[in-house]
């Protein structure tokens, strides 16, 4: 059984792991690898903000995005999802990874502008940038099965064979390297540049991402009916906790989003995704809250039923950026998109 961390990133721990070195999970799981010369990667998340169905403006604008990830520069993969959020405006997130931040700088600057910067098309729709720069060692993944990476996962090299650090509360954690010998607590507080409708949000140390998805497309009738009936109601009322409710326990914003292809065909995977202000604050709500602990029941119970006959695929990554990892900016958009509510954390304390 390999260790989650790769080889070239691990260090003699100052911090411990949550469980003991004989520790065995009871299922295998599997990690992405990168080459050892891979450093950084980029996670960038473009969103189309309109009070009903996207406008055909807000689709051009897609479409162009589509189409400069084509140019010289451009992500090595990218993916679409759609949601409704707390304030009932349909968001449309276009997600594109890099493993060179050189080369997403160079493609970056043009795209920034056409998205919320000068060159940006008014369409009576709101558009907003939430990237991600971390070094290698500032982020994990887990996958319940090999052979279809997703998000950050798509740049790996490899997958790793069974890890040992998961099935257990603190293995997010224990997965990122730096936490061998960082506790990667939070400090700063988060404010915004005004510019007329576009605001910047500078960001404090250490906030947290997570992307934790799920696809089902593989699964045969009995199994589908299960998950849709007694899983995905359960994950889909703790995602609309932390959508309406999360910035009480340090969740800034959750998009609990549906997987669409380019022309916004709904697919059978989901994932959400939020920003915390800590990864203490995420494993917190992880560990005791009653939506996560139902979340976590209903998953138990079906697997358990299943087995390894279960064709349901989950995974998930998790970040903790550096502020000088991290860029946000939005144009037009309401006040309680995304980062914005880190902002508006920050004003109230």
């Amino acid at each position: 059984m390999e260790s989650a961390i790769p080889e070239h990133l691990r260090t003699a721990r100052t911090r411990h792991r949550r469980v003991p070195d004989d520790y065995a999970p009871p299922y295998p799981s599997f990690v992405a690898r990168h080459k050892s010369s891979v450093e950084r990667v980029v996670m960038a998340y473009f969103g189309v903000q309109t009070p009903g169905v996207p406008s055909k403006a807000a689709e051009q604008a897609m479409a162009w995005i589509a189409s400069y990830f084509e140019s010289n520069g451009g992500p090595i993969h990218w993916d679409r999802a759609r949601y409704i959020d707390e304030a009932g405006f349909t968001n449309v997130v276009t997600v594109a990874y890099w493993d060179d931040r050189v080369k997403f700088d160079g493609w970056f600057a043009a795209a920034r502008d056409g998205w919320t910067g000068d060159r940006r098309s008014i369409g009576g729709f709101g558009t907003f940038i939430e990237v991600l720069y971390p070094s290698v060692d500032r982020y994990e993944t887990l996958f319940s099965s090999l052979g279809r990476p997703e998000g950050v996962a798509v740049l790996a090299d490899s997958m790793s064979g069974e890890v040992q650090e998961h099935a257990y509360w603190g293995g997010m954690r224990d997965r990122i390297p730096l936490s061998q010998t960082s506790e990667m607590a939070p400090s700063g507080m988060a404010h915004a540049i005004h510019d007329g409708s576009r605001i910047r949000v500078i960001p404090h140390d250490n906030a947290c991402l997570i992307r934790s998805g799920q696809d089902w497309g593989d699964t045969e009738a009995s199994e589908r009916e299960m998950y849709l009936k007694d899983v995905e109601p359960v994950l889909r009322e703790g995602m609309d906790f932390l959508r309406d409710n999360g910035r009480s326990i340090g969740c800034y914003a959750n998009r609990y989003m549906t997987v669409v292809t380019a022309d916004g065909t709904p697919s059978e995977k989901s994932y959400g995704m939020s920003w915390w202000k800590s990864l203490s604050a995420l494993e917190r709500w992880a560990e005791s809250h009653p939506t996560h602990v139902r979340i976590f029941g209903a998953a138990m119970k079906y697997l358990s039923t299943l087995g390894p006959s279960a064709k349901l695929r989950l995974y998930h990554e998790v970040t903790v950026a550096r502020a000088d990892e991290q860029f946000f900016e939005y144009a037009d958009c309401h006040p309680q998109t995304g980062m914005l509510n880190a902002v508006q954390a920050a004003d109230a304390a």
